[in-house]
């Protein structure tokens, strides 16, 4: 399903599972990060250890188990972890040798963040959708 609103975009990024990643900025028109979807079979890896000039990256481990690097350190994961790696950190992931890994990777320049949640949502009391509506 692909809709396009004058505030919002909805996109499919179908079988992950056989794209292996897919990249969400172009699709979205997004303009303050970028997101992929990341799945590697079990046993397989990113083929190579990447830092970044400006962008932190956050891991988000949706399905499965495999292993993660930082700087020499390797450790553990699986669904449920979160991983925070500051732009120097020397990175990779790994899947487990029996259990494909699935994720997503948000990268956003470091230090841009001006505000969040409790400060930057406003919160419309006379407009509801459909299901809040009695």
């Amino acid at each position: 399903m692909n809709k396009t609103g004058k505030n919002y975009k909805v996109i499919s990024v179908g079988d992950i599972q056989a794209k292996g990643r897919v990249t969400l900025h172009s699709d979205l028109s997004l303009t303050g990060s970028e997101i992929s979807i990341n799945e590697l079979p079990a046993g397989a890896s990113v083929p190579f250890v990447h830092s970044h000039k400006q962008n932190e990256e956050v891991y988000i481990v949706i399905k499965g188990k495999g292993r993660f690097y930082v700087d020499g350190d390797e450790f553990d994961i699986e669904e449920g972890s979160v991983i925070r790696v500051d732009p120097d950190g020397q990175r990779c992931i790994a899947a487990d040798s029996k259990v494909p890994i699935r994720y997503i990777c948000i990268q956003t320049q470091r230090n841009s963040l001006a505000q969040f949640t409790e400060k930057d949502g406003v919160i419309h009391q006379n407009i509801k959708p459909s299901w809040l509506k009695s």
